[in-house]
């Protein structure tokens, strides 16, 4: 596994982000999707291949996430992992919810106890909240860094220019400012005027859904689609379009050509991007999975292989 520096933040950080939303999350059945002895094992296997940047959230499993990697954290040291947690959007909080300063800090201080950690590396507003002034919640979260309890700070979902607004009041106020973003983004789905904006800030992106709620494995064909819509295969209620399978064509081939998976080479070419640093966040149910995921670390594209991918959207 090869290390990079999380764009401004000064972090050193794995290739690759271990994502756990799945963590104690209820499925359909009422069953646990991942449980806590499922949860360990995995975050044992990515720490064995080098990984060190963790992706949770306080309303993940009901705060479950953050609790099982609290207890995975006791028997090692702090300092060797990167932990992300988010604040918003979340049915965990005392308060009714919004990024209030008596929220904010209310959330804060519950991440911090269930991962029994004095810090988090890095917090993310889950979303952004229209009702509350940025300002005013940038000024909380300046307050949190100083007082040593978040070291860096960042958004994940919003559009373009509330990213825009959020660092435009942060450097007027001088607040700490937004140094990592966590859009949806994968070789199939591009929100390029938001990823503008991150290249042109020197921003890191750690996007979520990399293979594009499993359409970049490769596991469906065109034919499959045809029967129903995207919700029918995963979660995006979305129908899929001639771009979104010129992109798999495009990964399929270039797997081939490499002895690489669709997946491996969809999670490698956001590795590999030029205008900013890019961390993608991956999720696996199992062991196995994890560990073909990560076999996207061990190969690379030519250029004209990374543009081919390019090209196709």
């Amino acid at each position: 596994m090869e290390y990079r520096r999380l764009a401004t933040t000064g972090v050193e950080v794995s290739e690759l982000c271990f994502g756990t939303w799945r963590f104690g999350l209820e499925a359909d059945d009422g069953t646990i999707e991942t449980v806590r002895e499922q949860a360990h094992e995995l975050l044992d296997a990515f720490d064995e291949h080098g990984g060190n940047f963790i992706d949770t959230a306080n309303g993940y499993g009901g705060g479950l996430s953050e609790t099982w990697i609290g207890e995975w954290l006791q028997d090692k040291d702090r300092e060797d992992y990167v932990i992300a947690s988010k604040c918003y959007w979340s049915d965990v909080s005392r308060f009714q919810q919004n990024l209030s300063r008596k929220n904010v800090r209310a959330e804060v201080e519950g991440s911090l106890e269930k991962i029994d950690t004095e810090y988090l590396d890095l917090l993310y507003l889950h979303r952004f909240d229209d009702e509350t002034p940025i300002e005013r919640t940038l000024r909380t979260i300046d307050d949190l860094v100083s007082e040593g309890k978040v070291h860096s700070v960042g958004i994940s979902s919003c559009d373009a220019w509330k990213l825009t607004k959020g660092l435009w009041k942060a450097d007027v106020n001088n607040y700490e400012a937004f140094t990592v973003t966590q859009p949806r983004f994968n070789a199939a789905d591009r929100p390029q005027e938001y990823l503008d904006v991150c290249a042109d800030q020197d921003i890191a992106v750690c996007p979520y859904s990399p293979l594009d709620g499993g359409f970049l494995t490769g596991k469906y064909s065109q034919g499959d689609a045809d029967e129903g819509s995207r919700a029918d295969l995963h979660d995006w209620d979305m129908e899929f379009s001639d771009q979104q399978w010129n992109v798999l064509d495009a990964v399929e081939s270039v797997a081939e050509e490499i002895d690489a998976t669709p997946a491996q080479v969809s999670l490698r070419w956001l590795i590999e991007q030029r205008e900013f640093t890019c961390v993608p966040i991956f999720g696996a149910r199992t062991v196995e999975q994890m560990e073909d995921n990560l076999g996207a670390v061990d190969i690379s594209l030519s250029d004209e292989q990374y543009e081919r991918i390019e090209d196709a959207y």
